[in-house]
């Protein structure tokens, strides 16, 4: 259980170091935001393969079972994009500076796009902690969120300060985001403790989820300003960063 508050505080805490560092350095150049993200894109890549698909069909269990989980993961994930709700209450801001402020709606859904994820991505840790041994945490999908929630906690910041929106509020709203992984690690959690049959289609859909995240959100946004090359070969580096790490440790 210990290791499971860890994870949690972990990611959340990740989260609200990389909003505070956004406070601090809120116009941070296109090639080194890509740059950063790219490299964060490439942990996780190496996360969700090593640390929660190969595993899974390393399971007894029938291997369609872990496909399955890999596509409704990502639907899932495709699915809540449909399902955002109205987000101008949040800001805190006056109508008419709704209908002033074009870009509020895009700032928004860029916001929620990355609040989205932060559940199935905290499933994903939790998942990946309820298929280790006693004594034996596996710590690298956990590892891999954490280091890409601090750019994003970054890039989330400076949007909605530009909107208008407090600084009280936008901290606020970016401590949500991260409380959101916290819930995300213990439904997972529970969820592959609950049966071990289970595990190969919780892993598949976690695996899922932050393939999606990582193709449909991070590397698009790494290649949208003319630094894509740099971002290619920062994605490379995080991708073998994180196999070092789980050949070392």
């Amino acid at each position: 259980m210990k290791e499971v508050w860890i994870s949690a505080a972990g990611l959340c805490g990740a989260t609200i170091i990389g909003s505070l560092l956004g406070f601090l350095i809120k116009n941070l150049p296109h090639k080194w935001n890509d740059t950063i993200l790219g490299y964060c894109a490439g942990i996780m890549l190496a996360a969700s393969t090593l640390g929660l698909i190969v595993p899974a069909f390393e399971m007894n269990g029938p291997w369609w079972l872990v496909v399955i989980g890999v596509m409704v993961g990502a639907l899932f994930l495709n699915l809540l994009d449909f399902v955002t709700p109205h987000l101008h209450t949040i800001t805190g801001l006056d109508p008419e500076k709704h209908q002033n402020n074009k870009s509020l709606n895009h700032i928004l859904l860029f916001v929620m796009a990355i609040a989205l994820h932060k559940l199935p991505e905290g499933m994903a840790a939790g998942v990946s902690m309820s298929t280790s041994s006693e004594g034996n945490t596996d710590w690298a999908v956990s590892f891999g969120i954490a280091l890409q929630n601090i750019p994003e906690g970054m890039v989330i910041i400076a949007p909605l300060l530009l909107a208008g929106v407090s600084t009280m509020r936008t901290f606020l709203i970016s401590i949500v985001i991260g409380l959101l992984e916290v819930i995300g690690v213990w439904i997972g959690f529970s969820l592959g403790s609950a049966s071990e049959s289970f595990l190969p289609v919780m892993l598949g859909f976690a695996g899922g989820a932050m393939l999606y995240v990582t193709s449909d959100e991070m590397i698009p946004e790494t290649h949208a300003h003319g630094y894509q090359k740099q971002a290619t070969y920062a994605l490379l580096l995080g991708f073998m960063t994180l196999l070092l790490l789980e050949k070392l440790f």
